[in-house]
């Protein structure tokens, strides 16, 4: 399947639950959307105005902390301009002025968590990692925050009013204290925040070095009740969620990865495809999980599944109706492409080829055409393309090579990529940061992998999974102490 050579191509995405009319334009979740796949909207950015980008050095942001989240951006009912709303590790929250940088307010939660409080993990300090999330009917943003509470870490989930950053009555929320077993000391949180059909979904993995014990966790909370009303778990230890975009959701249903399990003398949750519906009953029918059939040396050599979220696609089917599929990208290097309808239990998928020559551990971007479907992903290289690169991947609903590589182009860093298009079809182009490489922004046409942009600014403070967000015709990338915004 070649796709470079479309005339026409049709966009497909699926929102974040039922969003308020006068928030139309926010980005209120990681990626734009519950499916995770990073697509946005920027009139205006030609794949020739992208020669034109260029970071903007009237938008200047002073923030206090490491960033690790992906920025959102709020623009309320009437509102003449937007805010760029990040939080850090140092549990500070900010709305940023989405022209200047400047910040309209700040929030300071709990005292963060130093690293050597914790067992083992990579981050210091920590307090906010995984992305939050807004509810734009609400006006409320949603996060969770590790803290400091009489020198014992403790996730908190955090409820913060969008006017002016003041936490909502009757939040926080103890994560320990609402769920029997959970021990915050060892279970991290580095995935993104979800709302679908009024409830709030967190998830939890470990900390970096798999220290302690610890299982793959979802939780649903009801933000009426400000209460814990159901919960997930791997069965076996281990299983860890750790993927930037954590859940995502076609609208019926919602779909996770887990990592490694500890120990498993039989399959019990770890390195799968795990799909779920509110309440988060744990289900044993081969319909609800998909999991290789080499799961068990996956976990002895520790090659997530869970690196990356799983990513709802409907690939479209000439004469018929769109084909259900989801795609899970692996630590192995593998694609794994499973029916959404029936995920098939081990060893199930429709296909599962080798993409890559290294670990994928980043967040891919999702184009679908009326012809198929392209993923884009950040890889150490492949038999395609040596050395570190994007790949662009076809997928197809059947045939003989559902999942091909359409191209791969060099690329020197750790960053997620997303994508933006001028009217949901045209000029589509792939974004991504060279973070922990070049330090640079990046563009390419989707169709082709041709550069388009590829500029001469270089950032500081940037990290592994750095994702961009694209709002106000501006690319905008967090970063440690500031936010840099691109413009064209």
């Amino acid at each position: 399947m070649n796709m470079r050579n479309f005339a026409t191509t049709i966009f497909f995405a699926f929102s974040c639950g039922s969003l308020a009319q006068a928030a139309e334009k926010s980005v209120v979740t990681y990626h734009n959307s519950m499916d995770r796949s990073g697509d946005y909207v920027v009139p205006g950015l030609t794949l020739a105005a992208a020669a034109n980008m260029h970071l903007d050095k009237a938008f200047k942001a002073k923030i206090s902390g490491h960033v690790y989240a992906q920025p959102l951006y709020w623009r309320p009912a009437g509102a003449k301009k937007g805010e760029v709303i990040v939080a850090t590790e140092s549990n500070t929250v900010y709305a940023l002025d989405a022209n200047t940088g400047a910040v309209v307010w700040s929030a300071q939660l709990a005292g963060n968590v130093s690293l050597s409080q914790l067992p083992c993990g990579n981050i210091d300090p920590i307090g906010v990692t995984g992305t939050p999330v807004i509810d734009p009917q609400a006006g409320i943003v949603y996060l969770d925050a590790l803290t400091n509470q009489s020198n014992v870490p403790t996730h908190m989930v955090y409820a913060l009013s969008l006017v002016d950053g003041s936490v909502e009555p009757g939040w926080p929320l103890n994560v320990d204290q609402a769920l029997k077993g959970f021990s915050s000391t060892t279970q991290g949180e580095r995935s993104a925040l979800l709302l679908w059909g009024g409830y709030l979904y967190v998830n939890f993995a470990g900390n970096w070095g798999d220290c302690g014990t610890y299982n793959g966790t979802v939780i649903q909370v009801d933000p009426a009740k400000i209460a814990l009303v159901a919960s997930w778990a791997t069965r076996a230890n281990g299983g860890g969620i750790w993927a930037q975009g954590g859940l995502a959701g076609d609208g019926k249903f919602l779909f996770l990865t887990t990592g490694n399990t500890f120990g498993a003398s039989k399959w019990m949750d770890g390195e799968a495809i795990i799909r779920l519906k509110p309440g988060l009953a744990h289900s044993t029918s081969t319909k609800d999980y998909f999991a290789p059939s080499d799961w068990q040396q996956l976990d002895n050599e520790d090659l997530d599944l869970g690196g990356t979220e799983a990513l709802p696609i409907d690939i479209a089917v000439s004469g018929s109706a769109p084909a259900r599929r989801v795609l899970a990208l692996g630590k192995d290097g593998k694609a794994y492409l499973a029916d959404r309808s029936n995920l098939g239990g081990v060893g199930g998928q429709i296909a599962a080829t080798q993409v890559s020559n290294g670990q994928i551990r980043t967040a891919a971007a999702v184009y679908t055409t009326s012809s198929g479907t392209m993923v884009a992903f950040s890889s150490p290289g492949s038999s395609q393309c040596s050395g570190s690169n994007i790949t662009m991947l076809g997928i197809a609903a059947s045939g003989k090579s559902p999942i091909s590589t359409e191209w791969c182009t060099a690329f020197n860093g750790g960053g997620d990529p997303m994508l933006t298009t001028t009217d949901g079809t045209a000029n589509p182009i792939v974004w991504v940061v060279g973070a922990e490489g070049d330090n640079e922004l990046h563009g390419y046409n989707a169709l082709t992998g041709a550069s388009v942009y590829s500029g001469s600014d270089v950032m500081s403070g940037l990290h592994h999974f750095e994702t961009i967000m694209a709002a106000d015709h501006r690319l905008y990338v967090g970063a440690d102490g500031t936010v840099y915004a691109f413009t064209f």
